[in-house]
């Protein structure tokens, strides 16, 4: 497992080496369907704004490109955020957990990172006996997607 954290190629003077991607891929375990998870967080903030699921080549591409780019499980495919959306993830820095079976992107969010328009996927919490929406959308989902079917928590964006 690296020492270090690592950095995106955008974040440092030169690209990540091949041998680096692979050190890092080696350093994971993917599940039984060939996917890890995914924990996106706002870099500056500390803001917790999505989970979804990464399998080797997403891992290997977010580190080539600075993109972050997931697995859709839904689609059964590359997904790289912002594609659809144009609310990109830059990533800052790809942290591996002690297990290996779980990856933390530290990104630079545009705009917001939810398919419902909220800056965060974590906008409900239980209050008061109630589980209440804690953030509003901040964009119109249909404005980000042309319309809201099949955005569901497979997060399309």
């Amino acid at each position: 497992m690296p020492s270090r954290p690592i950095t995106a190629p955008e974040a440092t003077s030169a690209p990540l080496s091949e041998a680096a991607i692979a050190q890092v891929l080696g350093g994971l375990r993917f599940d039984a369907q060939g996917l890890v998870a995914a924990v996106a967080q706002q870099h500056d903030t500390g803001e917790v704004l999505m989970l979804a699921w990464m399998n080797r080549e997403a891992v290997a591409e977010t580190l080539r490109t600075g993109r972050v780019t997931y697995y859709s499980r839904s689609r059964k495919g590359l997904w790289r955020k912002g594609d659809t959306s144009g609310q990109v993830q830059h990533l800052r820095e790809l942290r591996l957990d002690c297990d290996g079976d779980a990856v933390l992107a530290l990104v630079d969010q545009v705009g917001v990172a939810c398919h419902t328009g909220r800056r965060s996927c974590f906008s409900w919490a239980l209050r008061d006996g109630e589980l209440t929406a804690i953030a509003e959308p901040l964009e119109d989902p249909a404005a980000l997607y042309g319309n809201t079917a099949g955005h569901g928590h497979g997060h399309s964006g």
